[in-house]
């Protein structure tokens, strides 16, 4: 066999069963292997931030990575800023990209570029098959990266030769190692400062799965504590019939206000909460002054085993943590509004759905009126690279098809991988995306004031908003294969709502704004 078949050999012997992919000239020979190898689904993405994007939600949701396939080093840096994301959430997923022959590098033809250099900041494991008899091996090592806690983006570099040369080696990827346990020091700090009072602890990772939020609760019933989410996670189980679990702020001064009079910051696979950006004046790291940091436990640590540790050490058990109540707000009417929209989604949104939020602006509301929804997963904009929202989406579906999946997009993120609608559409993935069309980049509005730059003349005004023409999304969507509808009530919206959750398949909703 050849290089490109051990490749998928060793794919569908470790695990990977869904390569999303945006190939060229140099991938040829893998993807003629898909055809000869049974075992891994090729799902075709027309952007590579498209496939990039996808990868992410499907490792956020399987808990195990999928394949990308791109092209080159211009492939990868199209699809690099999802990649971003996709490492800032900590997501599992293995990035194949075809490289030249390596007979070939030497003669500086148009496309080549420097792969690795472009590769290395956003992955976690990098590593090239030079040779088809190294393929099955490095690929069955990228795997394994890939898998290790809490989850890593691995590149695998395939050249075109190693690709189409004969000799090739299948292999299988190492099982995942278990977490490691946390010292017993790190717990009988954490209880020492649950006991001193005032204490908060911050969720991360996979402490946000619903069994961790319930201990963390119960340890918080239990002392006094507080427990929040990190700003920006990769997922958060929540809802009704599930212990409460509220997020801190991801702007600096509310932040900060969240905190007040916290003594002791335990973090549990959360990162320490810092602003996204510098402004003037404000501090960058939102902790308020004396407050002592610790950590139970890190991101690559058994974060459930530490929580159950350190409910047993306070007497906590889970079944002790309160728990959420369906609690539906009534449905609105009139005029659309943000809150109002949080309102409806509080109200009707599906058992076991999953959320995928890049409403930015528009969403600053969702989290919290969807706490006393029906149980559901909500997965956010990790690293702040827009434009993963609706490649996202198509991740989580093949993920999980037995589960709706509502995309909450922003109009002006949603340009930058619109053609992630096509592979809706051509896959018949059931997401129901509700595009929020205010015709600007309202996000730059309230930051253009936030760094204190000068009130905004229209030179300014031009680069933030997309009113000139504005986008019409409705015939974007149906070019693309997705049927849409334009709403500009609340009664509409619901109207529209409930018919994308009645109807299997994907639809798409533009909500003016």
């Amino acid at each position: 066999m050849n290089g490109a078949e051990s490749l998928v050999h060793t794919l569908a012997a470790s695990g990977v069963e869904v390569c999303f992919a945006n190939p060229g000239t140099s991938e040829m020979h893998f993807v003629a292997a898909l055809d000869r190898v049974p075992g891994v689904r090729c799902v075709l993405c027309l952007f590579e931030g498209g496939a990039t994007g996808a990868a992410d939600g499907y490792g956020r949701m399987a808990d195990k990575p999928a394949a990308t396939l791109l092209h080159l080093g211009t492939g990868l840096s199209n699809g690099i800023a999802n990649l971003h994301n996709a490492r800032r959430a900590q997501t599992p997923l293995l990035n194949i990209v075809g490289e030249h022959a390596l007979s070939h590098l030497a003669w500086d033809s148009p496309l080549v570029s420097d792969l690795k250099g472009f590769a290395r900041p956003i992955s976690d494991w990098l590593g090239s098959g030079d040779t088809p008899a190294a393929v099955g091996a490095a690929a069955a090592q990228a795997i394994a990266a890939a898998r290790a806690a809490p989850g890593q983006v691995a590149t695998l570099v395939l050249p075109a030769d190693a690709s189409w040369g004969e000799g090739g080696v299948p292999a299988v990827a190492a099982a995942p190692a278990s977490p490691e346990t946390v010292p017993s020091q790190a717990v009988q700090s954490a209880v020492a400062a649950l006991r001193a009072g005032d204490a908060v602890l911050l969720l991360g990772g996979r402490a946000l799965r619903a069994e961790a939020i319930a201990l963390a609760a119960a340890v918080a019933a239990r002392t006094g504590a507080k427990v929040l989410a990190q700003p920006r996670d990769a997922r958060i189980e929540r809802g009704a019939g599930r212990a409460p679990i509220a997020r801190l702020p991801n702007a600096v001064i509310p932040a900060l206000e969240a905190l007040a009079g916290t003594r002791s910051l335990i973090l549990v696979g959360s990162a320490l909460p810092v602003g996204n950006f510098a402004y003037p004046g404000r501090p960058s790291v939102m902790v308020p002054e004396g407050c002592v940091v610790q950590t139970l436990a890190e991101p690559q640590q058994d974060l459930l085993g530490a929580l159950r540790l350190l409910a047993e050490a306070v007497g906590a058990r889970a079944a002790e943590a309160p728990v959420v109540a369906f609690n539906p707000p009534e449905l609105p009417t009139g005029a659309i509004t943000p809150e109002k929209i949080g309102s409806m989604l509080g109200a009707l949104i599906p058992e076991n759905a999953i959320l995928c939020d890049e409403a930015v602006t528009t969403g600053r509301t969702f989290f919290h009126r969807t706490r006393e929804a029906r149980a559901h997963d909500y997965l956010a904009l990790t690293g702040g690279a827009i434009g993963l929202g609706l490649a996202m989406t198509v991740g989580a579906a093949i993920a999980c098809p037995d589960r709706k999946v509502i995309g909450l997009q922003a109009d002006g993120s949603g340009m930058y991988t619109v053609q992630s609608l096509w592979t809706h559409a051509r896959e018949n993935l059931d997401i129901l995306t509700v595009v929020f069309a205010n015709n600007a980049y309202n996000v730059l509005r309230s930051e253009l004031k936030n760094v204190g730059a000068s009130e905004a003349g229209e030179k300014a005004r031009m680069m933030l908003t997309l009113d000139q023409p504005a986008i019409d999304w409705v015939s974007l969507a149906r070019g693309l294969g997705v049927p849409g509808t334009r709403v500009t009530t609340m009664e509409s919206l619901i109207a529209a709502f409930k018919a994308g959750l009645a109807t299997r398949g994907p639809a798409l909703i533009e909500v003016a704004l």
